[in-house]
């Protein structure tokens, strides 16, 4: 992650800084923090995830959003974009940020090595925090894989690893993620 505010700002001071510059950050702990620039890589993957679950939940009570919407977890304090989410039934809009949601069913952070640690550490942690969260997803954009962590009724998280081929399963949206589709690129230069 990027450099952090030396002071501590108000949910307020991150929204109006935040909606004075161009790039996006992350407001955690009280400090304001620069997310990393993403690679080309990364967002074909996050496009490729985005376009799957869209297919799969159109005509369902569901949106997909991509980077562009910000998240607050409201018992923690964290804001951050995540790369894909996925919301169904209603929008929960942030009590002092009515452009920030607070409800999001499945999360999934596309990892890159600058920010693998922090997405499975404390920003796993933080996500935890959201009730409404049924399953974190992570996809990696340095070999064909993605975790799936998943809630279960008395509130742990189980783990589920695909790796190199097959389908990941995303239970809480019946949806399922074929990781020929996610890492598909027509531009990959053959050996």
């Amino acid at each position: 992650m990027g450099e952090a505010t030396r002071k501590l700002v108000t949910f307020a001071e991150y929204i109006a800084f935040e909606e004075s510059v161009e790039e996006k950050h992350e407001y955690r702990n009280g400090k304001i923090v620069a997310m990393p620039e993403k690679t080309l890589e990364h967002g074909l993957i996050a496009g490729h995830v985005s376009f799957s679950l869209g297919n799969q939940l159109e005509g369902q009570r569901c949106i997909i959003f991509g980077s562009q919407v910000r998240f607050r977890v409201l018992a923690t304090g964290l804001a951050t974009y995540p790369d894909v989410s996925v919301v169904c039934d209603k929008l929960e809009r942030d009590p002092e940020h009515q452009h920030t949601l607070t409800n999001p069913i499945v999360l999934v952070e596309v990892l890159s090595p600058s920010t693998e640690a922090y997405d499975r550490g404390d920003k796993f942690y933080d996500y935890k925090q959201i009730p409404t969260l049924k399953e974190y997803v992570l996809v990696s954009s340095e070999r064909r894989r993605i975790e799936v962590f998943r809630r279960q009724a008395d509130g742990s998280w189980s783990h589920h690893d695909t790796a190199k081929k097959g389908v990941a399963e995303l239970t809480s949206i019946g949806c399922k993620l074929d990781l020929d589709e996610v890492y598909r690129n027509p531009f990959k230069e053959s050996a």
